[in-house]
């Protein structure tokens, strides 16, 4: 492990290095990280900028959208001056004015079954902020196949979801198809664009997402695996829910 920072570094890092938990073997870790940002708007927006200021080494965006004008209630990541760009590419710069230090690749199309495999296979953790099914099943499988650690969230209207999907590291982890075997029936489920979402609700989530990506990547804490946080912002209110490993699981049983 490189323990080597440079004086950029250490004045960077120095409330992260501070705490017993992190220190710089914490900081080292994140900074040989390789994390995967699947989606660049409301969810990936907090979690690219707070990885980005956190000294994670290696990060990557996946997105094939360009930024609109309804983007920008809940997409902080983007400014007025990059409607019509890339998210990938608005998300990179302002991931660059927090750290120059942070390698950041963009992937400017979208996720699919002829590119998931390669993608997946090049970074440590996967974080999906997807916010469509099909692409959830299709990024939360090929996680499972290639044995990388899958940090999900989701938010409609006034709530947010979070988990930590590991069922090779974690035993009795459950897999994102232990808790959803199929994909709803088309229609059933609104997307944000259809039903709506608050604007602060996806910034609490992504930056609950950040937080546990940080955890996962440094070994400390209690993981998300095998919970499931459910988040009611109009209610105030967070509930965990036990998660159990489905033994017939096509996926990961």
């Amino acid at each position: 492990m490189d323990l080597d920072f440079s004086e950029d570094e250490i004045q960077r890092y120095a409330r992260h290095i501070l705490l017993r938990e992190v220190g710089g073997a914490g900081q080292a870790r994140l900074k040989a990280a390789r994390v995967l940002i699947v989606g660049a708007g409301g969810l990936g927006s907090p979690l690219a900028l707070y990885l980005a200021a956190a000294g994670v080494g290696r990060i990557g965006l996946v997105d094939g959208d360009v930024l609109e004008l309804s983007n920008l209630q809940r997409q902080i990541a983007h400014g007025m001056e990059n409607l019509g760009q890339a998210k990938v590419e608005s998300a990179a710069e302002s991931m660059r004015r927090i750290n120059p230090l942070v390698q950041v690749n963009i992937h400017n199309h979208r996720l699919d079954a002829a590119n998931v495999a390669g993608l997946v296979e090049g970074y440590d953790i996967i974080c999906d902020g997807t916010d469509n099914f099909a692409t959830r099943f299709l990024l939360a499988d090929a996680c499972v196949a290639a044995r990388r650690t899958l940090v999900s969230a989701a938010v409609l209207r006034f709530e947010g979801q979070l988990s930590t999907f590991k069922p090779h590291a974690d035993p009795q982890g459950p897999c994102y198809r232990c808790l959803y075997p199929e994909p709803p029936p088309e229609g059933l489920v609104p997307s944000c664009s259809q039903a709506g979402v608050l604007g602060a609700v996806t910034g609490v989530m992504g930056t609950l997402q950040a937080s546990e990506v940080l955890k996962e990547i440094m070994g400390i804490g209690a993981s998300m695996s095998g919970w499931l946080l459910i988040w009611d912002a109009l209610a105030a209110e967070f509930r965990k829910i036990r998660l159990r490993k489905d033994t017939a699981c096509p996926v990961c049983g």
